[in-house]
Formats: C-alpha cells, structure tokens, sequence
C-alpha cells in the first residue's frame, strides 16, 4: 500500500490524543508531515518532539497534491472554508479534508484494535475510497 501522507489542523485540548494515537500507527502506511498550530500546546510541543513542523496554513497548502489527507479539527467553519478555498485555488484536487468526526471515528477504531478498510468506512469521501480500495490489502473489491 502507499504511504498516507496526513497533517493535522488544531491541535488542543482533546486534539493531542488524536495525534498521539496517530503517531501510534505511524509505519510504512501512514506518515504525518505537518501538524498546523498557532500559540503554545501540547499538540504542538508534541509535534515538535517527534520532529514533525508546525506549518502556516499557506505553507501547507504549497505542499500540494503530495498530501493526501487534512484532518481539520479545528471546530470552526471560517477555517475549514479557507482550507478548502485555498486547496481549490491552489488546484489541489488530490488532497481531501478530514473533519472532527472522521477523526473521532479512526480514533475509536484504533483505541479498540479493529482491522478495517477505511475506503468502506469514508464511503462519502470517493477519493479516499478509490485510494483506498485500489491499495489497502485489508479493502475488498465491491
């Protein structure tokens, strides 16, 4: 499978346990890039300790299509609106951004230890689902 290339916007108060468990499966399948977070936290002092940049947001957007997936976990809509109206300015069509509740739903299924194939589980994200199904051996061809 290739590697996952994700970063993650808003990193406090509950946010650094996502992280934590991220970095938890970090392997040849996934790779977290860059965390953005502005002021001092947690989330980015442990970003910060694993070698992983804290980025602007103009910054992450000049990544490009080499980032596969954006966990917005910010909460607040002007952000995610100016996430996706940079991505789409910057003609990023490759890049698909991740909310709260997605977030919340991988976490609970790698606290609890499931295997599953995250292209039937983001069935409203077609990009990961192609992706997905196309390289995780764990996805079933349907």
């Amino acid at each position: 499978m290739e590697k996952q290339s994700i970063t993650i916007v808003g990193l406090s108060k509950v946010r650094p346990a996502f992280l934590e468990e991220l970095l938890g499966q970090s392997n040849q399948r996934i790779e977290i890039v860059a965390v953005v977070k502005s002021g001092e936290t947690t989330g980015r002092a442990l970003a910060k300790a694993r070698g992983i940049e804290n980025l602007s947001i103009d910054k992450l957007i000049g990544i490009g299509d080499e980032l596969d997936i954006l966990f917005d976990l910010t909460d607040v809509t002007a952000v995610r609106q100016e996430l996706r109206e940079k991505l789409r300015a910057s003609g990023n069509r490759h890049t698909v951004i991740a909310t709260e509740n997605i977030a919340r739903m991988i976490w609970a299924l790698i606290a609890s230890g499931v295997q599953i194939c995250l292209a039937h589980m983001l069935n409203r994200v077609p990009i990961i689902r192609w992706v997905m199904l196309a390289t995780d051996p764990l996805c079933e061809r349907r």
